[in-house]
């Protein structure tokens, strides 16, 4: 022990906040500490097994060192320790502070280490009833033994109190700066393990498809412990490195490693990691260290081939992880935090808050696991700023509904942070692993599966450079429509039962309660209108009791029975005015119920027996007075209607936060960007910041033009490379709908064109040098550079951006332009295509964002024999909501477009005509359980089932000519809402289908000359004659 140096100065400043602390809760009440005179720790034979306790804690936090067979015992007026000579001479230098220490010194002598313990007895009893102690203290050995003998004469004449909270909350749970540096230290040293030692180690072990056992895997972990120049060379993610002043001798093991897969899974800290091999399913990993006695902790999910069900599973528990994240700061309850959490739950996926761990973390610092800091429904503790935490949120044996293999029938998700509590954000010392879903996922089946899609299109090799897709078996259009493998169309059917049977059992279970209109339009209700609260308000001209226009307060008074009455312009349906002999009359009509028809009777009957004013008739010998009222009520009414529906249209515009600008360093950004909707003013490229809290964009001529946009706005996040297109876009697609200058939108794109105007140098000097096409050949190879590096940048900005925004769950989304397909769902024809959450169209306004998790089925309509486009709705679960139609895509996508739906699990049906969606949907919203009750959406399907089930009798009853096939298309163009432009291409396609089916008549016909040619019938002498007749 010759080496020890224990800290005086630290030593005394600590003793003196504590003891501080102690007399401030006497004083305000004894809530913490329980109203004890006195606090006893012991600490008895040392045990390399052991977890540390609050004994061990105090030694550390005081000392720095453990000092085994040693009592403390804390009074209001100073501090007594019994302990051994040896340590004794490393205590004596600490005395003289501010706190009055003794050191009494044990020996072998049995008469003197009772008498020693007899003091302290005394000195207990002097101090009060009341005795502070560790109640789940485990310490053994002699000196325990010792200690139990002789404070068994006075254990019937003290009350013993657990002041285990009171350490932590007065001493342990608030770290200072130098514990803050080695909990980071510790944190890095984990991160450093986890990411990328054993995420390479697992991809290595899955990549290759070797049998490695959880222990085998652990034990690699726990080897780099001592390898010195790995953590000097390790490169954590983000291109981070350890911290240089790192001393690896310092470093211990307090937690695992663990490694767990294959449906056998444990979320407790005592888990122990088996011998089981490693399963390509969920894998979970977990580790903690310690760095000078400093503890920290992590765990991550890694999914390997993940299904739907286990994707939205791990998705919501990121959120649920960020909630907590974001709720922990300085003057939070834990338990309305782990409420929070738990209601996220309820509301998200309420079938797995059976699943949910029962707490959502604990404090960390010296003890791996504070248990007086747990945060849980019960604990009613503050948090408080320098608090060290180790948030944990998880989801135990979940049902996996669709099991890859034996082993992923069940499965748990875990993640675990270290963080530090602050007044606002909190510092994640783990943050450097990565846990979104994208980095914690890896597919390695993609391959494999990728191999058998060739099959769908044959290639000919004497074809060349033409299009396949154009080129097909036979001339019939009835012939050419795509056919799906027997097998696939078999599997295809049988899932989309097991979908519609699902989703009319989430229909009635959800509209179980309902009757009647809830989930229906609101109950109309009669409006009314207020022109002036007093009578003073009145302009001063009503006094001549004439007709008067009140355009500010949008009122006319009007005089009756010698009094002015005021009309508000909403109250008035029209005024007209005529004249008849030498008077001119002004007819004003009124506003009430029972004079709309049908839907238009906006002013419900309020009350029975209430009596209207349908309209008021003035005359006058003023023919141009009237004329000039009747006007000016025409055009106060239009500007009233032109104000209410601007206010209806922004009603549900929200007023965002404030963007919370980087001061301290220059924020990420990108310039040269242009924005759609476009601002106010000339097309000028400005430049996107990245900032705190969300984006902005920023005018580069008026400072005063820019835009904002809130990460915790933002829904959805859009990467579209410039491939096949004319620009590359960062879009954004809002939860709410925002105001750029007076426009309402909730999609916002940031874009670059992607090619520049390339002139022709015809007569340039390098035409003297260069022949042929090398200059067209390196413009080609130039723009192909031009367009990779644009299509870099912004990817990389999107990501930023998604890094940016993790906190708010914001990932980046690429579309997948290999699953597209053209059709109309606004009035131009565009190219749709899916990514992995949405349906979208970016490349041209208006935009069009389908988020598929709102779809509740989808319905292919027009889909019959000789058509070449048909349509498509979906119909969202918000049933208040008008269903989105996409038109006119072309009926070589239908195949496509039916296997992309399956895929992302949407029930669809199909049927030969176009439904009238408004009626349908007024009847399901008029009572939702009745709907389902009689069937829900199986009348789209039944109505399929009908046709399809006699397909040959069809067939054979009905054979269509080629007038009527060509009648069909026309008509099924016009009713199609498609415009002029897209409908001549339409036409032009079905042009080159009679072009290719006409060549066997061509050479019919040469045949048929050739053969009047050898019989003497010369056709060639008419002709002349017929040209001179032109």
């Amino acid at each position: 022990m010759a080496e020890i140096k224990i800290d005086k100065a630290l030593f005394q400043e600590r003793l003196s906040s504590f003891i501080s602390a102690w007399k401030a809760d006497k004083r305000g009440g004894d809530a913490v500490f329980g109203g004890v005179s006195s606090i006893l720790v012991l600490l008895g034979k040392s045990e390399e097994t052991a977890q540390f306790q609050k004994n061990n804690a105090v030694h550390f936090w005081l000392l720095g060192y453990e000092f085994p067979a040693t009592l403390f015992l804390f009074t209001i007026d100073g501090m007594t320790i019994v302990t051994t000579a040896k340590k004794a001479a490393h205590l004596e230098p600490l005395k003289g502070g501010k706190i009055p220490l003794e050191v009494l010194v044990r020996g072998k002598n049995g008469e003197e280490n009772e008498k020693l313990f007899t003091k302290i007895t005394k000195q207990i009893k002097s101090a009060g009833k009341k005795l502070g102690v560790i109640t789940k203290d485990i310490s053994r050995g002699p000196f325990i033994e010792e200690w139990k003998k002789s404070y068994g004469s006075i254990s019937k004449d003290v009350e013993e109190v657990e002041i285990g909270p009171a350490l932590s909350q007065a001493a342990l749970a608030v770290k200072e700066e130098s514990e803050l540096r080695a909990m980071r230290s510790a944190s890095k040293a984990c991160v450093a393990l986890m990411n990328p030692y054993f995420v390479e180690e697992m991809s290595n072990v899955l990549d290759e498809e070797k049998k490695v056992k959880h222990s085998t895997l652990a034990n690699k972990i726990d080897s780099k412990l001592d390898d010195t120049k790995w953590w000097k060379s390790v490169e954590l993610p983000g291109k981070g490195k350890m911290p240089s002043d790192l001393d690896p001798t310092q470093l211990d093991w307090t937690h695992g490693p663990i490694v767990q897969s294959g449906g056998k899974f444990d979320l407790k800290m005592t888990a122990r990691v088996d011998d089981e091999i490693l399963h390509a399913g969920v894998i979970l990993a977990s580790l903690g260290m310690r760095y000078k006695q400093y503890c920290s902790l992590i765990a991550r999910t890694y999914l390997v081939d993940p299904n739907k069900s286990q994707e939205s599973a791990y998705k919501l528990l990121l959120q649920i992880h960020n909630l907590v994240m974001k709720e922990v700061r300085d003057g939070a309850n834990v338990k309305d935090i782990y409420a929070k959490a738990i209601g996220l739950v309820k509301s998200k996926k309420p079938e797995l808050e059976k699943n949910f761990l029962k707490n959502v973390g604990a404090g960390i610092g010296i003890e791996m696991r504070d248990s007086t800091l747990i945060l849980n429904a019960k604990s009613s503790r503050i948090l408080k700023d320098g608090m060290t935490l180790c948030i944990t949120t998880g989801f135990n044996d979940i049902e996996n509904p669709n099991p890859q293999d034996k082993k992923s029938k069940t499965y748990s998700l875990v993640l675990s942070d270290t963080i530090r509590v602050s007044s606002s954000d909190p510092v994640i010392f783990t943050g450097d692993a990565p846990s979104d879903l994208d980095a914690t996922s890896f597919f390695f089946k993609d391959d494999e599966e990728a191999q058998p899609t060739p099959k769908k299109s044959k290639k000919d090799s004497t074809i060349g450079a033409v299009a396949t897709k154009n080129i097909t078996k036979s001339k019939l259009r009835a012939e050419r429509t795509t056919q799906a493998d027997e097998g696939a169309e078999h599997r295809r059917r049988e899932h989309q039962k097991e979908l519609a049977l699902k989703k009319q059992e989430e229909g009635l279970k959800r509209f179980a309660e309902v009757t009647g209109n809830q989930n229906g339009s609101a109950v109309k209700k009669f409006k009314r209108f207020e022109s002036y609260k007093r009578d003073n308000q009145f302009p001063p001209r009503v006094r001549d009791l004439a007709i008067v226009m009140d355009k500010h307060n949008q009122t006319i008074v009007l005089p009756i029975m010698g009094r002015p009455v005021p009309f508000h312009i909403q109250t008035i349906k029209n005024a007209s005015k005529s004249d008849e002999g030498d008077f001119s009359y002004l007819r004003i009509n009124f506003l009430s119920p029972g004079q709309g028809v049908g839907r238009k009777d906006d002013q419900p009957f309020e009350d029975a027996t209430a009596h209207f004013v349908r309209s008021l008739t003035f005359r006058s010998h003023e023919g141009d007075r009237f004329q000039n009222i009747a006007n000016e009520i025409s055009n106060m009414k239009k500007e009233a209607v032109k104000k209410e529906q601007e206010k209806k249209e922004l009603e549900d515009v929200v007023e965002q936060d404030k963007l919370v600008e980087i001061r301290n360093r220059r924020p990420a950004f990108m310039d040269n960007v242009f924005i759609r909707p476009a601002m106010d003013g000339k097309r000028i490229a400005g430049k996107v910041e990245i900032h705190q809290n969300g984006l902005r964009y920023q005018s580069v001529v008026q400072q005063q033009q820019r835009v904002d946009i809130l990460f915790s706005n933002v829904k959805h996040l859009f990467f579209q490379p410039c491939q096949h297109e004319l620009i590359v876009i960062i879009h954004v697609h809002l939860k709410d709908p925002i105001l750029i200058g007076k426009k309402k939108t909730k999609d916002v794109q940031f874009y670059r064109e992607a090619t520049d105007i390339q002139f022709d140098e015809t007569g340039n000097r390098k035409r003297k040098y260069r022949y042929g096409d090398e200059e067209e050949f390196e413009a080609e190879q130039e723009e192909r550079r031009r367009r990779a590096d644009l299509d870099r940048q912004f990817k990389a900005f999107a990501e930023k951006v998604a890094e940016g925004g993790r906190s708010e769950n914001v990932d980046v989304d690429v579309p997948f332009r290999e699953l597209g397909f053209n059709g109309v769902p606004n009035r131009s024809n565009v190219f749709c295509q899916p990514s992995t959450d949405c349906l979208v169209q970016l490349t041209e306004p208006p935009f069009m964002v389908i988020t598929l998790e709102d779809i509740e089925v989808a319905h292919l309509e027009r889909v019959q024999f000789g058509l070449k486009n048909f349509d498509m709705v979906f119909i969202f679960k918000d049933f208040t909501r008008t269903p989105a139609h996409i038109n006119t895509i072309p009926v070589e996508s239908l195949e496509n477009v039916k296997e992309w739906l399956d895929s992302v699990n949407i029930p669809f049906t199909d049927g030969p005509l176009n439904l009238n969606w408004p009626t349908i949907m007024k009847t399901v919203v008029a009572d939702p359980h009745a709907f389902f009750e009689d069937g829900g959406w199986g009348f789209l399907s039944n109505e399929t089932d009908a046709e399809d089930d006699d397909p040959e009798s069809e067939e054979s009853a009905f054979e269509i000519s080629s007038s009527e096939a060509n009648a069909s298309d026309e008509s099924s163009n016009e009713d199609s809402e498609f415009d002029s432009n897209a409908s001549d291409d339409e036409g032009s396609a079905g042009s080159d289908d009679g072009e290719s089916e006409g060549e066997d008549w061509d050479e019919l016909e040469k045949k048929a000359k050739r053969k009047d040619r050898d019989g003497g019938l010369d056709d060639e002498e008419e002709a002349p004659k017929k040209k001179r007749k032109h």
